[in-house]
Parts: C-alpha cells; sequence; structure tokens
C-alpha cells in the first residue's frame, strides 16, 4: 500500500527528539499524538500526574524546565497563560537560558504578538529557532490529531518542525513571520468569542418569546446565521453539558490580549469590548472554569428561563 503524504513527512521527522512543556487539556493529547507517531519526547509540567501517564507510554520526564532542551532538538510550550508564557522562556532556569544553537522553540500558547516576536528575537540572539504556533480546535481536536495549527517564524523552522506538526493536526498553516501566528489566533478567538456570546443571547431571546431551542437548532444551522461556533454551542446547550471544551478564563485571557492589540494599534473593537464585559461578568459569578457555551446561565437567570432540549423551555 502507497505510503500517505502524511506518513512519508512523518517518517522523515521521527529521527528528532521532543521536548514537551505543558500537560493541560491541550497539551497531554498533543504529546500523546507525538508518541504514538512515533517521536522520542521528554516532557516537563508543574503537576506529576500527566507526566507519569505519558511516562507510561514511552516519553522520558525532565527533572526542570531547563532540563527539556539538553534531550530535545525542538522544544513544545502549551501554557495557559501570558505570566507562564513569561516564565517558562524568560524565568530563572527558563527555555531561553538554557537554548542552544541548532535548538528550535514552538510556542503553542496564545499570547500578544509583541511577547512572541521578543521571544523570537532573543531566541535567535543564541542561535536557536523560534515559533509562534497557536492552535484551534479545542480539546477534542487535540485528541484527534485534527488541530488547526497557524505558526509564525522563519519557513526553514517551520519545514523543520512540520513532520511533528503533521502528527498533531490536519490544518497547519505557515501564515508570516514572527508574531503573525499569534496575531492570526487572536483574530480567530475574536471572532470565536463573540459568536458564542451572540449565539446565548440570542437563543435565550428565542426560547423566552417560546421557541423551542432543538427547533432554533434545526433551522438555524442551514440559515444565514448559522456558524461553526452557533452548531458547536447548540449541542452542548440542549445537553446542558458545562464542564468540559474551552474554559471561560481562558477565553477572557484572549479577549484581554486582543482589546489590548486593538488599542495599541488604534483599531475600533466595539464588539470585542462588549464580548469582554459578558465573559469577565460570568468570571466574576464563578463560572471562569466552564466551557464558554455556559455565558448562557446568567442570561437565563435574568429570562427566568432554562435551555433544554424539551419541546418546553423550564420556566425558573
Amino acid at each position: 500500500m502507497a505510503r500517505t503524504r502524511r506518513g512519508l513527512a512523518l517518517e522523515k521527522g521521527r529521527e528528532m527528539k521532543l521536548g514537551f512543556i505543558g500537560l493541560g487539556n491541550m497539551g497531554f493529547p498533543m504529546t500523546r499524538n507525538l508518541l504514538h507517531a512515533g517521536f522520542a519526547v521528554t516532557v516537563h509540567n508543574r503537576s506529576r500526574g500527566n507526566i507519569d501517564r505519558l511516562v507510561a507510554e514511552g516519553a522520558v520526564a525532565a527533572e526542570s524546565t531547563a532540563d527539556v532542551p539538553r534531550n530535545a532538538d525542538i522544544v513544545f510550550t502549551c501554557l495557559p497563560s501570558v505570566a507562564t508564557v513569561e516564565e517558562v522562556y524568560r524565568g530563572a532556569g527558563g527555555l531561553l537560558s538554557g537554548t542552544r544553537a541548532g535548538l528550535t522553540l514552538v510556542d503553542c500558547s496564545t499570547v500578544s504578538p509583541a511577547l512572541s516576536r521578543a521571544i523570537s528575537a532573543e531566541a535567535r540572539e543564541r542561535g536557536a529557532g523560534f515559533l509562534d504556533a497557536p492552535i484551534s480546535g479545542g480539546p477534542a481536536g487535540a485528541q484527534a490529531a485534527t488541530l488547526t495549527i497557524m505558526a509564525g517564524g522563519d519557513e526553514a523552522d517551520f519545514q523543520r518542525v512540520l513532520p511533528a506538526f503533521r502528527a498533531m493536526g490536519t490544518n497547519i498553516h505557515h501564515v508570516g513571520p514572527s508574531g503573525a501566528g499569534s496575531v492570526v489566533k487572536l483574530v480567530n478567538q475574536h471572532l470565536t468569542s463573540v459568536n458564542t456570546a451572540a449565539v446565548a443571547e440570542a437563543v435565550v431571546l428565542g426560547a423566552r418569546a417560546g421557541a423551542d431551542p432543538q427547533v432554533l437548532f434545526d433551522v438555524i444551522k442551514t440559515s444565514f446565521g448559522s456558524s461553526t461556533m452557533f452548531n458547536r454551542s447548540m449541542p452542548f446547550l440542549l445537553k446542558r453539558r458545562f464542564d468540559e471544551g474551552a474554559p471561560m478564563r481562558i477565553m477572557l485571557k484572549d479577549l484581554d490580549l486582543i482589546t489590548d492589540l486593538g488599542r495599541e494599534l488604534n483599531v475600533r473593537l466595539l464588539l470585542a469590548s462588549e464580548a469582554r464585559e459578558v465573559y469577565r461578568e460570568s468570571v466574576a459569578l464563578g463560572l471562569g472554569d466552564e466551557d464558554i457555551v455556559a455565558l448562557v446561565k446568567p442570561l437565563e437567570r435574568i429570562a427566568g428561563i432554562e435551555i433544554g432540549s424539551s419541546d418546553e423551555p423550564a420556566s425558573r
């Protein structure tokens, strides 16, 4: 049987040793897919549980952040906050302090373009490469190795990392120079956050006016009002599934980055600014660890209804 282009690329890149720092909801399944593709992977994480699970599948545990690049040609990071990215790369004992010529660093976190460019410049001063390569697709995409990956940086670094990218995603793009990946990801997050807020608001309006939420889903998913986030959100709402997927607090962090970038560039972002207040309200109400579709809960309380798959929305 002829080998696929993806299979050939993976085979070509397997001789590279990889490192992965940040084994959370995204990083853990991404690392598992690298292992399953045949890569040697050294891992590090603040908590030990996921390290032990990956070691049982063939990974090697590093003693510290600085220890990871000693055993790797390419080091990936997938971290939840800007402060953590700063610490892991630029802190005492961080990646930049232990980097070397020939190493390629790849940050899959969502941060500002300015931070990505600064880390890239510091890596180049030490002879290392750097890609800002944020991801989209959520934990389900990470588990299925179907992520969208948007990488900014030098073409040569992108080509070097491409075999590993192909073990984690199916939509892989080199989008420009350093910082470009972060720009594209923030545009994606702008649309994602505003779309999800609009879905919650519109569905509560329809349900309060007497429309069956299931009917709304069935009709609108084939109408102009449909979107990827509408089609993602509605099954979560109908089944009352709020404990998985994309945490509200992470999206609020991204909205802070988006609105900061808008101010920096003198771009008016009314919708993003309004969405940030909606997410901030939900986080303040204790919903920060729930999926972003939990934005519906404060709206339900105000309207006195609860969205569900029953013929009649439940009055409260």
